[in-house]
């Protein structure tokens, strides 16, 4: 009974937040499950935590952060040079059917 006050209006806001949540599937030339997944970022931190394992103990804060940040520009640099999880080209394309639906 005490939750009734924090979910009641909540429930009014759903149909508003569920048509923004679904916007995705209007996408027909990317892959839904790529959108829908948290699989990358899932990856990304099993990548930091290895990494950071191997080092065991570290002598302050910075020297952690400069590892992590060296891996994720690393990692930044990899999907800028062609391991794109969504194509540049099926953007641009999912784009235009977008502003010709629009039109």
């Amino acid at each position: 009974m005490r939750y009734i006050p924090i979910v009641y209006p909540a429930i009014f806001e759903i149909p508003v937040l569920l048509d923004d949540s679904l916007q995705f599937y209007q996408f027909s030339k990317i892959d839904h499950r790529k959108i829908a997944s948290t699989n990358t970022l899932e990856r990304l931190n099993r990548e930091i935590r290895r990494r950071t394992r191997v080092v065991g103990i570290f002598p302050n804060p910075d020297s952690y952060i400069r590892l992590v940040s060296s891996l994720l520009i690393e990692i930044d640099e990899e999907w800028q040079t062609g391991r794109a999880y969504i194509s540049v080209q099926a953007l641009t394309e999912q784009k235009q059917i977008i502003l010709s639906k629009a039109a």
